[in-house]
């Protein structure tokens, strides 16, 4: 078959109208379709052409599919037994009121680092949140910062779409994607506090919580997809060590593999163990470690049915990347990065940002920069590593903007104004800024 060459005017254009109709509150699954369909043909290619395009470009998203589709075992497990939440409270118990920040930090960090997606995190640490901002006085800014910057932390180490993206996008481990985030994550946490302590009596302060946050959310930071975060009586909630048995788990068999190629033990090597099943089976053992064995049918899909619309939206994503894949943007990208001489390891990182932003989502932006310039950036010599994680480190800078929907779940769950909500952007822009800098310093240019 022919290459396919598309103008890159045609593809900007594309995904240019993509954004437009997200803005304009059109399905992001359609938006996408819509913009790579247009883009194709205005760049050149006939409608025969334009189908092959867009098909090509979902087909080269289908492994990460799969992988966000399993993930949804572990995520129902950790979300509908209520695991999620006790992880969250003990984090904010033992550290106490007078380290509240960090607390409500370090409690989203490792909810969305066990696999639950951000804007479900968020939700689930709210209500903790309001009761602790309260009682120490702490605004409404700083208590969301310190939760969102803490899930952009944890989400770079975790199992969720947007690390499988990154891993699949440079054909690697996901472990090796979660690994390699850690200092990143842990900058991005510090950075988190010093920013969220330094405006905690600035903003809207707490008022009482009149209703028990249970609301809907897609989309944005941590993965796009419908998900509803049911806070359970504390009566129900599992204890907290049975509600760290199935991400334990899944870390455990996660970093095998790369165990064995830093040892060079040949078992461990040999064992590919893939997230495809890891994940899942993590959820299962989780569910009996806490007694909801006999509750797997109904958690596991409502683990699905959060995942599916995520799955739905990548699907979208493959097709704009198709499309910038079949045109010459990414080439046209190169010649301005050595028009400017600028390192051309900063592609990596920049692609990222672009990505993240255009659509507000973590996790789409990971995919259309994994499939638009991964070439380009492994041409001019950035190891696959390397570049899985400045380009997923860069897609957490500018993804909570307003045509995301993780930017309304987040303002909702803290009862924040549009315009209070839009006043915290640039401070969360600073945390992954610093995750997106370390990362870029420590792998672009140390190791």
């Amino acid at each position: 078959m022919d290459t396919i060459d598309v103008h890159w005017i045609g593809a900007l254009l594309g995904l240019s109208l993509a954004i437009a109709l997200i803005l304009r509150k059109v399905s992001p699954v359609y938006s996408l379709f819509v913009g790579a369909i247009v883009g194709a043909l205005v760049g050149g290619a006939s409608p025969a052409e334009t189908i092959t395009v867009l098909v090509s470009g979902t087909q080269s998203v289908m492994g990460t599919v799969l992988r966000v589709l399993a993930a949804g075992v572990l995520a129902g497990a950790m979300m509908e037994t209520g695991a999620a939440e006790t992880i969250a409270r003990a984090i904010v118990d033992r550290l106490g009121a007078s380290k509240a920040i960090l607390a409500l930090a370090l409690a989203t960090m490792i909810i969305t680092a066990v696999g639950v997606f951000i804007p479900v995190a968020v939700l689930i640490v709210a209500p903790i949140a309001w009761d602790v901002g309260r009682d120490a006085g702490i605004s409404k800014p700083a208590l969301l910062l310190a939760m969102s910057g803490g899930g952009k932390a944890g989400n770079i180490i975790s199992p969720n779409p947007n690390a499988i993206a990154a891993a699949q996008g440079f054909d690697l481990e996901l472990s090796q994607v979660m690994l390699a985030g850690v200092v990143p994550a842990l900058f991005g946490l510090l950075a988190t506090v010093l920013i969220a302590s330094a405006i905690k009596r600035k903003g809207a302060a707490m008022e009482p919580l009149v209703d028990p946050i249970d609301a809907g959310t897609g989309g944005g930071t941590g993965g796009s997809g419908a998900a509803t975060a049911t806070l359970a009586p504390t009566a129900v909630r599992p204890t907290l060590r049975r509600s760290l048995v199935g991400p334990a788990l899944a870390v455990v068999l996660l970093v095998l593999n790369p165990i064995g190629q830093i040892s060079g033990i040949d078992f461990l090597l040999n064992l590919q163990l893939d997230a495809l099943y890891i994940l899942p089976l993590a959820g299962l053992v989780g569910l009996a470690a806490m007694g909801q064995f006999h509750h797997a049918v109904s958690y596991t899909t409502a683990g699905l049915n959060r995942m599916t619309s995520t799955a739905l939206i990548l699907l979208g994503a493959g097709s704009i990347a198709g499309l910038i894949s079949a045109s010459d943007l990414s080439s046209q990208v190169v010649s301005l990065i050595d028009a400017s001489a600028v390192s051309g390891t900063l592609l990596a990182p920049i692609s990222g940002i672009l990505m993240g932003a255009a659509v507000a989502s973590t996790s789409t932006g990971v995919i259309l920069a994994t499939s638009s310039f991964s070439a380009p950036i492994l041409e001019m010599g950035t190891a696959p590593l390397a570049a899985a994680v400045m380009v997923h480190a860069g897609a957490t800078v500018i993804d909570s903007l307003p045509h995301g929907n993780y930017f309304h779940v987040t303002a909702d769950a803290m009862k924040m104004t549009i315009r209070q909500r839009l006043a915290l952007v640039p401070y969360e822009a600073l945390v992954g800024g610093t995750m997106a800098l370390v990362a870029t310093v420590l792998y672009g240019f140390l190791l």
